[in-house]
């Protein structure tokens, strides 16, 4: 048998260094997106070295680690701890690996289970009343979003030359980033960056309403040119003059606080129409003197909802007419089917159960085992 070499000891002056600075040196040298790099500074800012950003890491024990998951828990939903705990225990794993601490204070740590909702995507009328409830600069925007299933980002980055109005086809090659806001009293400026993922960068095809809205659109509101800064290729940084598809009343790029509010005018517009539309059908019904099985039904408004129903929307409709799970995950740009499969498995249609007809087929000849006794 071969002899093991042993392990480095840890170093014991190494210890004593705080966990902030251990964690900057990894925040730092860490090969991020955008887009994560700003959630992982705001993670370690907001719920991490208020508690253990001082103190030298080696002091931190297991026990702590539980008592700050059961605080953050009251705090911050599921989901979003799952995630920060990650950044915690990632920053504990690199001071094993680098020998400041011997053993991880994570290990056998509990957190919250997250149990995910089911997705309820918008009935066809909801989306209907927030296309009518939009304000005209963004009806044609809410018509794509709800056609193509882009992410709010790779809708407000588009360039005009990402539409193929020959081909009826968009190209998702970018997206608008707004990163969030920092120790800086000045909000960060939105600047285009990568698409998501890989296999965001994709080509949608598109329905004739949504390429003659489109149309429609840049001949009522012609593409400004924008200077913006352009993070698409991360080695070469720069500023350039674009001319997005979609922009601001002040012809700017369209930030995501100013969005909000501009979609929650949008909402409130539409549940009024829906609720309008519905009361004038149930009282027609009663007038007709209730006739049995045509009482109209109460669409659910888009309550709450946000652009990225608007994309939960498209996939339902390519599900509902039995599209693959791989044609879904590609048109939505997710970087694995199973992101697909998780979170709308329950939307695809259940077939007819085949799986007694399919064994049948292959086994139906073999002689019965047990013979039957007679009486």
């Amino acid at each position: 048998m071969g002899s093991r070499c042993p392990r480095r000891p840890v170093d014991p002056t190494a210890g004593k260094e705080s966990f902030r600075a251990v964690a900057e040196r990894w925040r730092t040298s860490a090969v991020h997106r955008d887009g994560t790099a700003s959630r992982v500074e705001r993670a370690l800012r907001l719920h991490i070295y208020p508690t253990f950003g001082d103190r030298p890491i080696v002091s931190i024990r297991p026990s702590e680690v539980q008592a700050w998951v059961k605080d953050r828990s009251q705090v911050v939903a599921p989901s979003t701890l799952r995630t920060t705990y990650a950044y915690l225990v990632t920053v504990m794993h690199t001071a094993v690996r680098d020998r400041i601490i011997a053993l991880n204070p994570c290990s056998g740590v509990k957190i919250p289970e997250v149990r995910k909702a089911e997705i309820v995507p918008l009935h066809p009328d909801a989306v209907r009343s927030l296309i009518e409830a939009a304000p005209d600069r963004y009806r044609a925007m809410i018509l794509l979003a709800a056609a193509s299933g882009l992410r709010q980002g790779e809708v407000f980055g588009l360039e005009t030359d990402c539409v193929d109005f020959l081909r009826r086809e968009v190209v998702v090659r970018q997206q608008l980033v707004t990163p969030d806001k920092g120790d800086q009293e000045e909000t960060p400026e939105p600047y285009l960056g990568e698409p998501k993922t890989h296999e965001s960068y994709r080509t949608v095809p598109l329905v004739g309403a949504a390429v003659d809205a489109l149309a429609a659109h840049l001949q009522q509101y012609p593409a400004p040119l924008v200077e913006i800064g352009d993070r698409t290729d991360p080695r070469k940084p720069r500023r350039r003059k674009v001319k997005l598809l979609f922009t601001s009343g002040r012809t700017d790029v369209i930030k995501r606080a100013n969005w909000a509010h501009v979609w929650g005018r949008m909402e409130i517009r539409a549940n009024k129409a829906l609720a309008k539309a519905h009361g004038e059908a149930y009282a027609a019904w009663v007038q007709r003197g209730r006739p049995t099985g045509e009482e109209p039904a109460l669409v659910q408004g888009p309550d709450g909802a946000s652009m990225h129903d608007l994309r939960h929307f498209y996939a339902s409709a390519l599900i509902k007419h039995r599209e693959s799970v791989k044609t879904v995950q590609r048109r939505l740009g997710h970087s694995k089917p199973s992101i697909t499969l998780d979170t709308y498995t329950h939307l695809w249609p259940d077939d007819e159960d085949t799986t007694r007809a399919a064994v049948e087929a292959v086994l139906g000849d073999v002689p019965p085992l047990c013979p039957v006794r007679l009486a």
